[in-house]
């Protein structure tokens, strides 16, 4: 096994965060919640809405097991096939992302109730606008009209 870790490889809360963001957002005052899995792009899906703005998050399982995977590669002396390595780093990520929203989510909401942020800067990207779009997607989705904004997954 690696040395090297990555941030949430050990969470074990998984669905639980699922009701800790609900409480958040609950004593922050938002008039709606949810949350889902997108199974075909392996993204989580959390929804809200505060004072009629509506927010949508999205955060790739499949992202954070390719970069699970980086650290923790497969090699032939493991227990294990190369197949159900792959598939245990995608268990891992379904559990590590909702732990890693509920702690985004925690941020932005201090952030905002201290006067640090507005709402509408700490959620810019992730507001939705009247089409059902985000403020990212628009900025960065070439069927709008050219990108204003380039986005890469490098890290």
């Amino acid at each position: 096994m690696s040395s090297a870790s990555l941030p949430y490889e050990n969470a074990t809360s998984g669905k639980a965060a699922v009701e800790d963001m609900r409480k958040l957002l609950l004593a922050f005052g938002a008039s709606s919640f949810g949350c889902m899995e997108d199974f075909g792009n392996g993204e989580v899906i959390v929804q809200f809405a505060w004072r009629e703005r509506q927010v949508t998050m999205r955060c790739s399982a499949k992202g954070y097991a390719a970069a699970w995977l980086r650290v923790h590669p497969y090699t032939h002396r493991m227990r294990m096939t190369e197949a159900q390595h792959r598939t245990r780093a995608m268990q891992q990520a379904q559990v590590s992302v909702y732990s890693i929203l509920r702690d985004w989510l925690r941020g932005q909401i201090t952030a905002v109730e201290v006067g640090m942020l507005s709402f509408e800067v700490a959620f810019l990207g992730n507001l939705m606008l009247p089409d059902g779009s985000t403020v990212l997607e628009r900025i960065t989705n070439p069927s709008h009209g050219a990108p204003l904004l380039k986005v890469t997954d490098e890290r």
